[in-house]
């Protein structure tokens, strides 16, 4: 058995975890969501084609998720020291989380808005809708299935994410997993925090297929 100092100190681990990975993925949606919105409809057969708007953002996309996400986090440690003021613990890692969660969920929402039947666009058109009405009461309500797929695959990843930084003092179960699994040799240690880290996963991929589910219209 552990001692309640370990035990506290994975709860705190949990938390921190919890908190790094929501937080990431809710500002990740925040720019990634738009991002992906015009990726799809500035595409050659999308509403609204644009090619220099879809190449811009295409290759920013491309060259962001290139990027391995541990060399990405120590390029961006002197962006994180500027905003947050250190480059440790839970909070700092939110930011290359961040960049690195936005052409990640740009790419799943562009593909999951290119699944919408394209006669309930042209439906839409026929009746006058605008190019913002076509994207938030057409595309978006058509597509919400596969996108809240995609919210829970975000959190999967991100989630992975945040344990990486654990090499660098991220914070979080990543860090205990670093610190005391392997730089102590601590094997009953490491063992919990993969096993919790899985169950995570798990939770945050069980609670979005049910909603996703729910919210099918073709079930």
């Amino acid at each position: 058995m552990f001692s309640s100092e370990v035990i506290e100190m994975l709860i705190i681990g949990i938390g921190e975890t919890m908190y790094m990975t929501l937080a990431s993925t809710l500002f990740g949606y925040v720019f990634g969501l738009p991002m992906g919105i015009l990726l799809a409809i500035s595409d050659k057969d999308g509403i609204k084609p644009n090619t220099f708007l879809y190449k811009l953002l295409d290759v920013i996309a491309n060259i962001v998720r290139s990027v391995p996400f541990l060399i990405l986090l120590i390029v961006l440690i002197p962006f994180t020291r500027a905003i947050v003021g250190k480059s440790y613990g839970s909070t700092a890692t939110i930011i290359p989380l961040v960049v690195a969660a936005i052409p990640f969920i740009a790419r799943m929402v562009e593909s999951s808005l290119r699944e919408v039947d394209a006669g309930v666009i042209e439906a839409a058109r026929s009746m006058g809708a605008s190019t913002f009405t076509i994207v938030v009461k057409v595309l978006l309500v058509e597509a919400r299935t596969s996108l809240i797929v995609g919210v829970t695959i975000a959190l999967g990843t991100i989630l992975g994410y945040s344990a990486m930084a654990g090499t660098v003092g991220g914070g979080g179960l990543g860090d205990i997993a670093i610190r005391y699994g392997y730089y102590r040799y601590e094997a009953g240690i490491m063992i919990v925090t993969v096993v919790l880290l899985i169950v995570l996963v798990q939770i945050f991929q069980t609670i979005g297929m049910k909603l996703s589910v729910h919210l099918d219209k073709r079930k």
